[in-house]
């Protein structure tokens, strides 16, 4: 099969953000993420749907029906009330498309004369590595898209195999170190972070981590108990490397996370501060 037939499960296309990488830029979010994070902002991009049927009882337009077993989705009636969301069990989202790496190209040059670049986020984008690697490799060879930044938005899960095949054909990646210790990674997520250390730690030696982005979650992260060793760390970065401090709040949160408390402009400056008198460049918003 051409490597252009290569598909991905979308869960949905940005086409312009400034905040999802450097400049203007057209971000695509693939479901799925093998990740559990108890902090999620898009939990509904974890799982993928089994066709149980549970949102198209509850929608109220009628847009999602079970069709010979297999749910389908009427975009052109959806009201986009996400309550096929809300009521989905494998926190997954219904109103995902099967879109091609044609297709992606060919939705990429209708918007390319206003684009700084392309990022390819999730759920966990490399889970559909094939698709990325693919995607890319047609941009860095079309003339009229050359230009792009390809990007990858990742928890840093990624193997070192999977990364070395991505490597020659990204610009960067950004990636979510979501914890110091093992132990309260470990507690966040559902899994250990040394995965994630590894793919920065490959990142940095090919000068190809754009973004590290620490959320702080006031009383559960442990960024601050750690400071003196994350500051040494986080000044071994290469220059070009983006430090960014997010606030946690409660947009998009389900279950406990509701109330764990929210990050204040003071608690989230305060932070900052502190890296950046141990000589730690950083950025810094609130919420995400």
């Amino acid at each position: 099969m051409s490597k252009l037939h290569a598909t991905a499960t979308v869960s949905k296309i940005l086409n312009f953000s400034c905040v999802d990488g450097p400049g203007n830029r057209l971000v695509i979010f693939l479901q799925g993420c093998n990740y559990q994070c108890k902090n999620c902002h898009n939990p509904h991009t974890i799982g993928l749907c089994d066709h149980c049927g549970d949102c198209a009882i509850h929608c109220p337009t009628g847009s999602l029906q079970l069709i010979n077993g297999k749910i389908a989705w009427q975009a052109n009636t959806c009201t986009h009330c996400d309550k096929c969301l809300a009521v989905c069990p494998q926190q997954s989202n219904p109103k995902t498309q099967t879109v091609s790496v044609t297709d992606m190209l060919s939705h990429i040059r209708q918007h390319s004369p206003f684009l700084t670049g392309i990022t390819v986020s999730g759920g966990e984008a490399t889970l559909q590595a094939g698709f990325i690697h693919a995607l890319f490799n047609a941009i860095k060879q079309d003339p009229a898209l050359c230009h792009l930044t390809c990007l990858i938005d990742s928890n840093g899960s990624l193997s070192e195999t999977g990364w070395e095949k991505l490597l020659p054909v990204m610009d960067g990646a950004m990636i979510d170190l979501k914890a110091w210790q093992q132990e309260t990674h470990r507690w966040i997520t559902g899994r250990s972070n040394h995965r994630v250390m590894q793919s920065i730690a490959l990142l940095k030696q090919h000068d190809k981590l754009e973004e590290l982005r620490l959320l702080h979650i006031p009383g559960i992260t442990d960024y601050e108990r750690e400071i003196d060793e994350l500051a040494s760390y986080l000044r071994e970065l290469p220059r070009r490397t983006t430090i960014r401090l997010n606030a946690f709040q409660h947009h998009g949160v389900t279950g406990e996370a509701l109330e764990w408390d929210t990050c204040s402009n003071l608690q989230i400056e305060h932070f900052a501060h502190q890296l950046e008198t141990k000589g730690v460049r950083v950025t810094y918003r609130m919420g995400i």
